[in-house]
């Protein structure tokens, strides 16, 4: 590392995903002068590959919506999720600033969200779960309007883009899925598609983004359009302290050492430690017992912030029902040889689809979520050397629908059988074969499910049982939206391995996101936000969005804490 350079700031933000531009955002606006500083040469950390849902109840959305929804529904909710785990007078904070802090952005920044009304709970049957209304999608978003500083951006995952880099939001979906049905759809995807091949002239990928790839672009056009500093490719080494109180850190910006001195705090929203090995064998039980992983998030998200801070006295809260949030992902072959991961959100609800194992039996229902399917993986995999499950489907649902990377109609499917990436089988048998799974199992098991299937139940596994599970499957399809059977040759299936969205395991905060030391004193100057911190939700996944919903609220709490507003 090259030379010495001394910088003085008020706040020092570290991370640029949604948790830190929170608190940069709003730190700089109550009057402070803030530094945000980011590892890796692209802004946006895991949140720029996320759908960028928020799950805040109770906001002025949903009340313009005549929803209604109290703050003790969702304390009830809460608390019957996490269980004795529930840090209560975190979830209140949460609870309480969640919805101004949505209204904070929609009015002093570029951030806006649109309610999904039918976007429900993850276990909307629960005490205090809600059929809809909780869950917020950020608005897409013209690229063009950051400038140069679009391809400074982080891209989405390649495998969540078509036509080599056009992102697909959720609203999007129904149109693609519909094109060849409809001549609205059909003029909807031309559009887009044009809209794309127009960009293609002149940037690297499509300009007209979604997702958390648009919450991130409007966060930092209005960080832009401030002049608050974002330094790139700048890691966090070292924290500074003074009698026990954090005053700054020292930053390798570009390779040169720079001692940045903060006169009132340092925000860690540093991602977690998805990407590292020693940490994930440590705390993933599969990881540290030898078996397959594949994480998702960043390669930058090592944890350094997490380290930093217990080298500086901070505590490590790792009691969770589980360390991470899990997904569900298939590994899609690449033109350079490798692969990339391609996390299966939807397509296990749709009708016409079921998981297996490796004997050919069903173990989960496969329209719940993605966190709560991984666990059925791990115990069907229990006694294998590898954690590996297969989705099956027949040429009908697949053609709808799709299957994970593979388009539906008029998508080609080529490409995909010819990679491997999916296989296919005139019978069951042979499809089996080619997975390297049990034929007599997986035809048993398929001839079971697809009798009561042809009147859209599911006895085994209930699936299509509730709100969460109608609104992954098909609402066009009755008269369950996510059971039909498996009748239709060819056969197609392909192998999902474990994964994880982000940690949600960390460091020990209160209700001000203020660090703390493992006696519960708070370490002064210092602050966690996002998945640096130990998730509000306790190890649970209790609804869209709950990852960055509390990244953004306690990345506003701290924005506020740290320069007196909120003392």
């Amino acid at each position: 590392m090259a030379g010495n350079g001394h910088v003085d700031c008020d706040v020092l933000v570290v991370g640029s995903g949604a948790g830190g531009f929170a608190a940069a955002l709003t730190a700089a606006h109550h009057g402070a002068e803030v530094i945000l500083t980011e590892k890796a040469p692209a802004f946006g950390g895991t949140t720029a590959y996320s759908a960028g849902v928020i799950w805040i109840p109770g906001t002025s959305h949903a009340r313009k919506a005549g929803i209604a929804d109290t703050p003790e529904d969702a304390l009830t909710y809460l608390q019957n999720e996490v269980g004795n785990r529930l840090d209560r007078d975190k979830a209140e904070a949460f609870i309480a600033h969640g919805a101004p802090m949505l209204d904070f952005f929609e009015r002093h920044s570029h951030v806006r969200y649109t309610l999904m009304d039918n976007w429900a709970d993850y276990h909307p049957d629960l005490p205090g779960g809600a059929n809809g209304g909780r869950s917020l999608l950020p608005d897409q978003f013209d690229g063009r309007l950051l400038g140069d500083r679009f391809r400074q951006l982080r891209a989405p995952l390649r495998t969540m883009t078509i036509m080599g880099g056009m992102m697909v939001g959720r609203d999007d979906l129904p149109h693609l899925l519909n094109m060849t049905r409809s001549i609205r759809s059909a003029a909807y995807v031309a559009r887009i598609m044009a809209r794309h091949a127009m960009d293609r002239l002149r940037f690297p990928r499509g300009t007209r983004i979604a997702n958390g790839n648009a919450l991130i672009a409007r966060m930092a056009l209005t960080a832009f359009e401030q002049d608050l500093p974002l330094w790139l490719s700048s890691p966090l080494t070292r924290l500074l302290t003074e009698d026990g109180k954090v005053t700054g850190a020292i930053v390798d910006r570009d390779g040169v050492e720079t001692e940045v001195r903060t006169r009132r705090g340092v925000v860690l929203a540093a991602g977690g430690f998805p990407q590292s090995a020693e940490l994930k064998a440590r705390h993933y039980d599969h990881v540290r017992a030898g078996k397959n992983h594949t994480s998702l998030p960043p390669a930058a998200n090592t944890g350094d912030g997490v380290r930093l801070a217990q080298a500086a006295g901070a505590g490590f809260a790792n009691d969770a029902v589980h360390p991470a949030a899990w997904t569900p992902v298939s590994l899609v072959p690449q033109p350079n040889g490798g692969t990339a991961p391609f996390p299966h959100f939807v397509d296990r609800g749709k009708p016409g689809v079921i998981a297996v194992d490796r004997h050919g039996r069903r173990f989960a229902n496969e329209a719940d979520s993605y966190h709560d399917f991984v666990p059925g993986m791990f115990e069907a995999c229990r006694d294998d050397d590898r954690i590996e499950a297969y989705l099956i489907t027949d040429h009908r649902a697949i053609r709808r629908y799709g299957l994970g990377a593979a388009p539906p109609a008029p998508g080609r499917l080529g490409p995909h059988l010819r990679s491997g990436y999916v296989e296919r089988g005139r019978t069951l048998a042979e499809l089996a074969a080619k997975l390297g799974i049990d034929g007599d199992g997986l035809t048993a098991t398929v001839t079971r499910f697809n009798g009561p299937a042809a009147q859209g139940r599911d006895p085994e596994f209930h699936k299509g049982n509730n709100a969460y599970n109608h609104f992954n499957g098909d609402p066009k399809h009755g008269p369950n939206p996510c059971v039909a059977p498996l009748a239709t040759p060819p056969f197609y299936g392909l192998r999902m391995v474990p994964g994880e969205l982000g940690t949600f395991i960390g460091l020990r905060t209160n209700r001000h996101a203020q660090v703390l030391r493992d006696d519960g004193a708070p370490i002064p100057g210092l602050y966690a936000a996002g998945n640096d911190m130990a998730s509000v939700m306790g190890g649970t996944y209790p609804g869209a969005g709950i990852t960055i919903g509390p990244a953004m609220t306690f990345g506003y709490i701290a924005g506020r804490h740290v320069t007196g507003v909120d003392a």
